[in-house]
């Protein structure tokens, strides 16, 4: 299993395919094995990496705290280490941010950039969100609640009307390997409560694409379009019959959104 090494730092990666190189950024509470089901499509055009943040899977330290700035440092160690000058990044929710937060500071090592699910900034409502499940994952003995309630905002309705669909996703939720802790989800929601970019993303200079889901409620499409219009030349696509999990629920319609605007983004820069 590949891990780079960084002082006390160690960050869980993985790579797949060939062509230019994509830098997938996962979110809040989740890892480098969310994108699964949008990998082998993905794969078949762009060399893709995944990885887990600090504090999430099977990077460490799981239980210090880093803020935005700092997971974005960990992203770029990544590229670094794996050699690549400038890469396509594609963060969902936090990942979101972690991605603006990257391309705001190192805009070169950026060619171009997909924010999924995700805003420059969360509001008040999902600032209350985000603390009761902090304070809600803290309680013993009620992950399984925990999970359902956190899904009932992941997902569409029509998911959660389907029993077996949710029964399987508890599973694997609850049978994870690779659990986060409760502190470090605490210290996640901390990172996400104390990022701002708002008033600096005018400036942001790669080609992006935002994607919403139509039916998402903690970033709906409203606020995609809000981001969208604070970044110069961004794009919007809007995917239908999904939510804020955009690409568990429709990776094909994900891949059809994102894949024509990195291989324009490509075909339009010179960088290597």
């Amino acid at each position: 299993m590949p891990f780079l090494e960084h002082g006390a730092l160690s960050l869980y990666y993985e790579s797949y395919g060939n062509g230019p190189p994509l830098l997938l950024i996962a979110g809040l509470a989740s890892d480098s094995q969310s994108w699964q089901p949008v990998i082998p499509i993905l794969a078949e055009r762009f060399r893709v990496i995944v990885f887990d943040n600090r504090g999430s899977g099977r990077s460490r330290p799981m239980n210090d705290f880093v803020g935005v700035s700092g997971m974005a440092g960990d992203a770029l160690l990544i590229l670094d280490h794996l050699g690549i000058r400038a890469a396509h990044l594609l963060g969902h929710s936090m990942g979101g941010f972690i991605a603006q937060e990257l391309a705001m500071r190192q805009p070169l090592r950026v060619r171009s950039l997909v924010l999924a699910a995700t805003a420059c900034r969360i509001s008040p409502k999902n600032s209350r969100l985000f603390i009761r499940w902090r304070d809600d994952r803290a309680k013993e003995g009620e992950l399984e609640q925990w999970f359902r309630e956190i899904f009932s905002w992941l997902f569409t309705r029509s998911f959660m009307e389907n029993k077996g669909e949710v029964a399987a996703a508890l599973e694997y939720a609850m049978g994870y390997p690779y659990p986060q802790s409760s502190t470090a989800f605490a210290q996640q929601v901390r990172a996400m409560e104390e990022f701002d970019l708002s008033e600096d993303l005018p400036s942001l200079t790669p080609p992006t694409l935002v994607i919403t889901g139509r039916e998402d409620l903690l970033f709906p499409p409203e606020s995609a379009a809000a981001l969208a219009r604070l970044i110069p030349s961004a794009e919007v696509a809007t995917i239908e019959n999904a939510a804020h999990s955009i690409h568990p629920e429709q990776p094909e319609r994900f891949c059809r959104a994102v894949i024509p605007f990195l291989e324009k983004s490509t075909n339009g820069e010179c960088r290597e």
